[in-house]
């Protein structure tokens, strides 16, 4: 724990930060695209259809590490906007900022690949009864109230504040959507990987982990990318006002 929070420490320093992000990027990238080329190969090409759902089946290898990615980004928001009221670190802002649009894409491919599997599964592309998708396209709408604050706040520090309450009152929606579907007997499914094992078979269960991590790598390329973008623009808009003045 000290060793992690010395890391953050560190990295508060936006020079330090944009070294080390320097020398991610090529690593997180490249890591990133060769293992969803390779889950998606393995997933599409070595993978049978399932007895039930046919070739249908194969979606759960956007869906869910969609669904996973959704839920596990704004975790990681709200984490940051913690970290920006309570301990002021200078780049829990700038983390939180840059990584809702790209949890809101995943939350939305989520709701998107959830609708076209439904469709043939359960007759219907959606449904208001069910706990699970009602409380996914809340967190969407979550996600979107948080972009647009920070968008409609002129000043940055008011708006940052504001977007961390909001992000930290939105957190109460992750635990529905994970015990959505044991706290309620709606259409959704129960989770297929859990503390206790899989319900899912190995044939699946690999390449769909393969893909997970892959999706995960994907976001932190992108969001050190977004990061840096947000620290070059404060930049800019300081030397700007100074030069104004």
């Amino acid at each position: 724990m000290a060793l992690t929070l010395a890391r953050i420490t560190v990295l508060a320093n936006p020079k330090r930060f944009l070294d080390y992000s320097s020398a991610l990027l090529p690593w997180t990238g490249g890591v990133a695209f060769l293992l969803l080329a390779v889950g998606f190969y393995w997933a599409l090409f070595g993978t049978p259809p399932d007895y039930q759902q046919g070739q249908t089946v194969k979606m759960l290898f956007v869906h869910v590490p969609a669904a996973w990615m959704g839920i596990f980004v704004y975790a990681l928001i709200a984490g940051a906007s913690l970290g920006s009221l309570v301990f002021r670190h200078p780049l829990a802002d700038v983390a939180a900022k840059s990584a809702a649009p790209l949890g809101a894409a995943f939350t939305a491919l989520a709701l998107f690949t959830g609708s076209m599997w439904g469709r043939p599964m359960w007759g219907t592309f959606w449904q208001w009864g069910d706990a699970r998708l009602v409380s996914e396209l809340i967190l969407l709408f979550i996600y979107l109230g948080y972009i647009a604050l920070w968008n409609a706040v002129d000043d940055p520090n008011r708006a940052a504040k504001a977007a961390a309450i909001l992000a930290l009152v939105g957190a109460a929606d992750i635990p529905i959507i994970h015990f959505s579907v044991e706290w309620w007997n709606t259409l959704h499914q129960g989770p297929i990987i859990t503390s206790t094992g899989s319900s899912v078979h190995p044939s699946f269960l690999w390449p769909l982990l393969t893909i997970v991590l892959g999706y995960t790598l994907l976001f932190v390329w992108l969001w050190l990318l977004r990061m840096r973008t947000e620290v070059f623009d404060r930049r800019a808009r300081t030397l700007m006002l100074a030069k104004g003045a």
